[in-house]
């Protein structure tokens, strides 16, 4: 019954607001029940402290109860005072908006003396890192057709397929407690703890299972004086939709400095346990972080709870985070998930049928995601135009936003003029084409 109690103040709607201390005293007295009826104390712990979604309530209660100081100027960090931390919950399932919401806290938040563990969720989406190329990691087009949102993070990392069987944690503390592993192992305590598994750290810190199955990606931001550490949990991801909004178009080949991710074995954490879901995750890895000590990395125990700020369901918007919608709107601005690309050249071959089939190469250098040159590249033995060899081309395309679609625009361009083999290479001439 008390298990039963604790799972029904898990799903208390976010109206209503229970002070901390009130929340913690219930919930330890209900651990107590359960011990003493089962002599077990084994039991998910899931009591989240919920707020209104009233800026004047948050103003109030909020910032003031929580003792935030929302400033980027920090103090010095005495070593001898425990540090505070916060589990947040977001409620929005917008990738935009959560990528917003975790600039809006490293940017305005003190995390001198306070830490916080931000968990949210995402619609369908793909997610690429900061130095990334959104056409060398997903078909970007088939994204746009089947409604699945695409996003560049402001931290660095490799791609991410991501829905809402996918739980993203952020670490956020100040850069001198910036630590990575410590973080990680808060989540592998976890399911060790919780479901006995024996999750591992690499050598790159991804959590893997089985000496095989990667479970979680992560990635990073560290300034001054703020940092954040954030993975991502399979849980119960869908695989098929995954695979598929990952697939490359092979007919691109890209040459570029951006970071490229590494393609593994993945698996969700349900398969191996199905009592693993991510509402479970969200109160076990939450109460793990809780309980955690930031100065020795320690398991204090049910005490040490009652001196953090608990579970707080955010609400991300304007009004609970001045200036958090600004952010969102740079965060879909095609300025930023694609002008933000590094410099690449991508190129598409046509197969030519002559009496020496050969390769047509159309390239063109992108450079902040608009295209800076066209070139065509000839094979041995063809000419257009009277040209062979490299040929530069004037083109209305140069100028324009890059899409995998111009490509074709070029193509039926050159068509218009025949493309001749001949039975000795031609004379390269070194001028520019206009198409």
């Amino acid at each position: 019954q008390a298990y039963k109690v604790l799972k029904v103040f898990s799903f208390i709607e976010t109206s209503l607001y229970f002070p901390f201390e009130l929340c913690t005293k219930i919930k330890m007295a209900f651990l107590n029940i359960q011990a003493t009826i089962t002599k077990c104390n084994k039991i998910s712990p899931v009591l989240p402290v919920l707020f209104r979604k009233n800026s004047a309530f948050l103003s109030a209660s909020f910032m003031k109860s929580s003792a935030m100081n929302i400033s980027t100027k920090t103090t010095a960090n005495d070593n001898n005072k425990e540090i505070t931390k916060s589990v947040f919950i977001s409620q929005s399932r917008d990738i935009y908006t959560n990528l917003a919401l975790e600039d809006w806290l490293y940017k305005n938040f003190d995390f001198t003396n306070h830490h916080i563990m931000l968990l949210w969720r995402n619609n369908p989406c793909v997610v690429i890192g900061r130095h990334q190329n959104p056409w060398l990691e997903a078909y970007v087009e088939n994204l746009d057709k089947t409604g699945i949102e695409f996003a560049r993070r402001s931290s660095g990392g490799g791609t991410v397929y991501q829905d809402q069987g996918i739980l993203n944690i952020t670490f956020f503390a100040s850069s001198d407690r910036y630590n990575r592993k410590q973080n990680l192992e808060v989540i592998s305590r976890t399911l060790e703890k919780e479901w006995n598994l024996h999750p591992e750290i690499n050598k790159k810190e991804d959590i893997i299972l089985d000496n095989d199955f990667k479970i979680s990606g992560t990635s990073s931001k560290l300034g001054r004086p703020n940092s954040y550490h954030q993975c991502s949990l399979l849980v119960d991801v869908d695989t098929q939709q995954l695979c598929k909004s990952l697939k490359k178009d092979e007919q691109l080949s890209i040459m570029t400095t951006a970071t490229k991710s590494v393609p593994t074995s993945s698996e969700n954490l349900s398969d191996l346990n199905n009592s693993i879901t991510v509402d479970e995750l969200i109160a076990a890895i939450g109460w793990t972080y809780l309980r955690t000590s930031a100065i020795t990395q320690k398991d204090e125990g049910w005490s040490f709870v009652e001196k953090q700020r608990g579970f707080q369901m955010i609400n991300p918007t304007d009004e609970w985070f001045p200036g958090l919608e600004k952010l969102r709107v740079d965060f879909t601005s095609w300025d930023w998930k694609f002008g933000k690309t590094p410099k690449f050249n991508i190129y598409k071959n046509y197969e030519l049928s002559g009496p020496t089939h050969g390769v047509m190469r159309i390239g063109m250098i992108v450079d902040k995601g608009v295209v800076a040159e066209v070139l065509l590249y000839l094979p041995d033995g063809v000419t257009w135009g009277g040209l062979t060899g490299t040929v530069p081309l004037v083109s209305t395309v140069a100028g324009q936003k890059f899409a995998p679609a111009l490509f074709g625009q070029i193509e039926e361009a050159i068509r218009l003029q025949p493309i001749k083999f001949a039975e000795k290479p031609a004379k390269r001439i070194d001028i520019a084409a206009r198409v």
